[in-house]
């Protein structure tokens, strides 16, 4: 089965730890261990993770010297987020509907 590039980025993106290493990355390049820290896991439980944004597209990694640095991948995220916006549309004119009928509504109550 061929998976679809936002169905592997959203999979990726269902886990906390994994949303907390790509917020840690919006502030920079930061180390797997870096990473780990925070989360209070191995290095092995910290490369796992790494491992799936890696192959959802979401990071970069390179070595320097023996050190994996990773960095934020923002392609992915900016596919994510126009998938997204497609329901923005759909969710405003609903709140817009409620708002008109909360406003029909304490107009029938104020007479």
């Amino acid at each position: 089965m061929v998976e679809n590039r936002l169905d592997v980025t959203f999979r990726a993106l269902a886990d906390p730890t994994r949303r907390g290493m790509l917020a840690s990355l919006a502030l920079g390049e930061k180390s797997i261990g870096a990473l780990a820290e925070p989360f209070a896991m191995s290095f092995a439980g910290a490369s796992k993770h790494v491992k799936v944004l890696e192959d959802a597209g979401l990071i970069a990694r390179r070595k320097k010297g023996r050190t994996h640095l990773i960095k934020i991948e923002a392609k992915p995220l900016e596919e994510a987020e126009r998938w997204l916006r497609q329901w923005e549309k759909f969710w405003t004119r609903r709140l817009d509907r409620l708002e008109a009928l909360i406003e029909q509504d304490k107009e029938r109550k104020n007479g």
